[in-house]
């Protein structure tokens, strides 16, 4: 039987990862693209040459890794940047992704494949069963991320501002998950029943 296939998104600070853990701990197996890109960009990592021959010396840090502040900061303040990245990062994630997939246990009732943008992209939609999103108020989600080592108030509505809306996401959606205003063992009831409906019938 196929493998079931569920694209997971959802803003900065949704709690997409935290989803993502909870799918894997019944099964899934779970390809997190941002893993990937954050891999592809540390010292020595396939994509660490093509950045430093593209924006130069500057965006590499001194221990040989991608340097995201600087690099976020010329993203969301160049859109011509943010394109060259996302040239040199997409095709390179996008490998990682078949191989990962063919790796995958035959037997895993579900591929999850947790895309940052996935409603952004347009091309995912087609690779996946299901669209499931996690879902939080965006002053919730900018409490978050500014709370994360690194970031700032500014830098998480910077990113916010950079990513389709909530309505946008929840449109896209065959599935909302609400992650606000409830613990981690809520969160997870509405995981388990999701998968009890979508993936396992029955169980």
């Amino acid at each position: 039987m196929a493998r079931f296939r569920i694209g997971l998104t959802g803003g900065i600070g949704s709690g997409k990862s935290t989803v993502g853990a909870m799918l894997a701990s019944i099964g899934a197996v779970v390809i997190d693209t941002d893993r990937i890109a954050r891999r592809l960009t540390m010292a020595g990592g396939a994509a660490i040459d093509a950045v430093r021959a593209a924006f130069g010396a500057d965006f590499i840090a001194g221990d040989g890794s991608l340097d995201r502040p600087r690099m976020r900061l010329a993203a969301f303040n160049d859109s011509d940047a943010r394109t060259r990245l996302e040239g040199i990062l997409h095709p390179l994630i996008g490998e990682q992704v078949d191989r990962e997939v063919e790796a995958a246990p035959v037997d895993a009732p579900a591929l999850v494949f947790d895309v940052p943008l996935l409603i952004e992209s347009g091309r995912w939609r087609s690779r996946v069963d299901a669209v499931w999103v996690v879902d939080c108020d965006e002053s919730l989600q900018v409490e978050r991320v500014a709370a994360r080592p690194g970031w700032t108030e500014a830098a998480a509505r910077a990113v916010i501002a950079q990513q389709a809306s909530r309505r946008e996401r929840r449109a896209g959606a065959d599935a909302v998950l609400h992650n606000q205003g409830i613990s981690l063992i809520d969160l997870a009831d509405e995981v388990h029943q999701l998968w009890a409906i979508a993936v396992a019938p029955g169980t």
